[in-house]
């Protein structure tokens, strides 16, 4: 899921203010307790980690948690962000460090965008399930003529 370049900037300096002011937890690992925890407000998630297999637990992970998740396209800047010298394929902020308005700006884009992918599958399944009931209309009346018939040939 591709993230909107304003926000990924938005995430990229709450990374670097908390890292300076509050507390993240850097890599795989650390933020993986983190989130299981439930110490993690947010989860940054670098898109172009290989093999993927590395961080494809997390979206699951930070669902089931209920922890707000976000992808940023380079964990070269990820790294950056974060104070460090080499890549980060992830980051969990624990805590902004004065950056609460900038977290909470996030999380709204963010919630806005997840709000808007649940209304269209809402309106995709509804749909569907709208076309099933059709079809199972259409069958019963098939099946009530076909008994009609049926009756119709067994009294001649």
């Amino acid at each position: 899921m591709a993230t909107p370049d304003e926000t990924v900037k938005k995430v990229l300096t709450l990374v670097s203010s908390a890292k300076d002011a509050g507390k993240i937890k850097k890599g795989i690992n650390e933020v993986t307790k983190s989130v299981e925890r439930g110490l993690s407000k947010l989860v940054i998630i670098a898109e172009n980690v290989d093999p993927p297999e590395i961080v494809m637990h997390l979206p699951d992970l930070c669902n089931e948690k209920g922890t707000p998740f976000v992808y940023v396209p380079k964990k070269e800047d990820l790294g950056k962000a974060a104070g460090l010298n080499v890549p980060a394929s992830s980051v969990s902020v624990e805590d902004p460090g004065g950056k609460d308005e900038l977290l909470k700006e996030i999380l709204k884009s963010l919630g806005k965008e997840v709000k808007e992918e649940k209304e269209a599958k809402k309106e995709e399944k509804s749909e569907k399930e709208g076309k099933r009931r059709r079809n199972i209309t259409l069958f019963c009346i098939f099946l009530a003529i076909l008994v009609m018939f049926y009756n119709l040939c067994i009294m001649d």
